[in-house]
């Protein structure tokens, strides 16, 4: 099946609406992206300043919105429409999910709820599978894989850029199609040091 041509589509869920970031959420986004806590867990380092976030807009959603399709939503409360926090889909052939919220809207299910209906919009437009990983330290990302209805598949180590450092990562996948025998490999095959954990 073919995925259809479109870019972010605005969704809407019982709290949330889920759009694209535009050049007026640049400080909402700053405020997203500065806070250590929440970048913890993330590849890139914390931003500095609005400065730095603007740039970071322009380099990693204005010019994925540029492309035919894409999934890279701001997560906004309907009760102000102001981004608190993002999921984003990958359209690399790894469709990789990613997400992560200011602090301050942590333990209420923003992001699963928020990530439910990403994942409702890229199966009804053809995606045949996502993926997503965590740090092993980071365990509740895993549960929200869960909550997904992701299945654990495999853990591999990895030396994480820009941080550079060493990580293991464990790797979930949800198929959309049955296939449910398909795992994605490329991680495995690409690093030397891979297993699969019991009782993850």
């Amino acid at each position: 099946m073919s995925i259809n041509n479109q870019n972010t589509p605005t969704l809407e869920t019982k709290r949330l609406i889920l759009r694209k970031f535009t050049e007026n959420d640049i400080e909402a986004l700053f405020n997203i992206y500065k806070d250590e806590d929440v970048n913890v867990y993330l590849p890139w380092f914390p931003l500095k300043s609005l400065e730095e976030a603007e740039i970071f807009f322009n380099d990693k959603y204005d010019k994925a919105y540029k492309q035919d399709k894409g999934y890279r939503y701001a997560i906004c409360l309907k009760t102000d429409n102001v981004p608190i926090g993002y999921v984003n889909i990958s359209m690399d052939d790894n469709h990789d999910l990613g997400y992560g919220l200011r602090k301050e809207f942590w333990h209420k299910g923003i992001v699963t709820e928020a990530s439910k209906a990403v994942l409702e919009q890229v199966k009804k437009d053809g995606l045949l599978y996502v993926t997503a990983t965590h740090d092993v330290k980071n365990p509740r990302s895993g549960g929200v894989m869960k909550q997904l209805g992701m299945s654990y598949k495999y853990s591999y180590e990895e030396q994480w850029q820009p941080k550079d450092i060493l990580v293991i990562f464990r790797m979930y996948q949800l198929n959309f199609d049955g296939e449910n025998d398909r795992v994605y490999k490329k991680y495995w095959d690409n690093s030397n040091v891979h297993f699969v954990e019991k009782d993850v």
